[in-house]
């Protein structure tokens, strides 16, 4: 049990910032002197509308995205837009190319197939998807659809640093580092992304999408998920996940205050770095991931055995460093360091770390 605020690595939902848990608990039962939640307004009010225009609109600010863009807020997460794509874009070849590598991009082909064929350009299971595949690797067909990549990879820990080329539009997956550096949203097609990690609470993907891809979707694509229907209706041809649209709202005020996705990178490059700096110089403790595709939202390492790393997760918990055991898929330890993550809490986390090796001198790798 904990009187104060632990240090919460989760990688989603993850932490959110503390002045937006604020202002949202001052306002949970009367917004704007409106006497209601924002949770029990109706979306086609007056009072909402405002909400939902201004965060829209912060959003195109924060990223830069460029007129030829909409932006929807669509209910069913990440997962749901796995669907939402294969059935809205794979109709104009019926095939479609993805590069898998993780376990979030290989479902995304495994959901594409339903509605296509399904061509892998790159797949890096062979290596633990402990690496990212450089431009040369890619296996392209020359008539499909899209190509899909997901820009960071939560469970390996490992992050694109570039953008894919190809002769058809390029789709990404950016769930877990969206709001976290500038994006060139004009190189892709279409972006998605659950906000449960750099965004809002869980329950809502945001999606950009080039309006001039809209309107090829399959016969059998339910009309929630038709990406034509959602552009002409604002993101409400039903009712929108309302708490979510707001949160995300205060989360973009917040981004903009700190000095927007610029003031984020370099948050991102300071917190990142100091646990690198430590896992490279550690004798108990060492990274996953090939040096070159690290990624800078979740970090993943582990000790010389499984017992250990249970043991480290243990006693990190008590010191209120909480979260810190890796996906299931491959065990070890995972710190995702999102934005909302004050750098105090990294420098926290690598001296418990410290202090963890001078206590195990007989796990030592080298």
């Amino acid at each position: 049990m904990f009187n104060e605020r632990v240090y919460n690595f989760s990688a989603g939902p993850s932490m959110l910032p503390l002045p937006v848990l604020e202002k949202a608990g001052r306002e949970i039962t009367n917004f704007g002197l409106s006497g209601m939640s924002v949770m029990e307004m109706s979306h086609r009010s007056g009072a909402y509308q405002e909400i939902f225009d201004e965060t829209k609109d912060l959003f195109r600010q924060v990223l830069s995205v460029p007129d030829t863009h909409e932006i929807l807020f669509m209910q069913g997460g990440a997962t749901g837009q796995f669907a939402a794509v294969a059935m809205n874009l794979i109709g104009r070849t019926g095939l479609a190319d993805y590069a898998v590598t993780g376990n979030f991009s290989g479902l995304a082909a495994k959901e594409a197939k339903k509605y296509g064929q399904v061509h892998i350009a790159a797949d890096t299971a062979a290596q633990n998807h402990t690496r990212i595949p450089r431009q040369e690797e890619l296996e392209l067909s020359p008539d499909a659809s899209y190509l899909h990549y997901c820009a960071n990879n939560t469970i390996y820990g490992t992050e694109w640093d570039y953008v894919p080329r190809t002769d058809c539009p390029v789709v990404a997956d950016m769930s877990s580092n969206i709001l976290s550096r500038p994006v060139d949203i004009a190189a892709h097609g279409l972006i998605y992304a659950g906000v449960q990690k750099n965004m809002a609470p869980a329950g809502m993907a945001a999606v950009i999408i080039d309006r001039s891809l809209a309107g090829q979707e399959l016969a059998c694509t339910p009309t929630i998920l038709n990406y034509r229907v959602m552009i002409d209706k604002d993101s409400m041809y039903n009712t929108p996940p309302t708490f979510n649209i707001y949160m995300l709202g205060l989360v973009l005020k917040w981004v903009k205050e700190q000095g927007g996705v610029r003031g984020m990178e370099e948050l991102r490059e300071i917190r990142s770095s100091l646990l690198y700096d430590f896992l490279d110089n550690s004798r108990l403790f060492r990274g996953c991931a090939e040096r070159s595709a690290r990624s800078k939202m979740n970090v993943t390492f582990r000790t010389s055995s499984p017992e250990l790393d249970a043991l480290f997760v243990r006693e990190a918990a008590e010191k209120g460093l909480v979260s810190l055991a890796g996906h299931r898929v491959v065990g070890g330890m995972r710190a995702s360091i999102y934005n909302a993550m004050p750098v105090e809490g990294v420098r926290k986390l690598v001296e418990f770390m410290g202090e963890f090796e001078k206590n195990h001198k007989n796990g030592l790798q080298r």
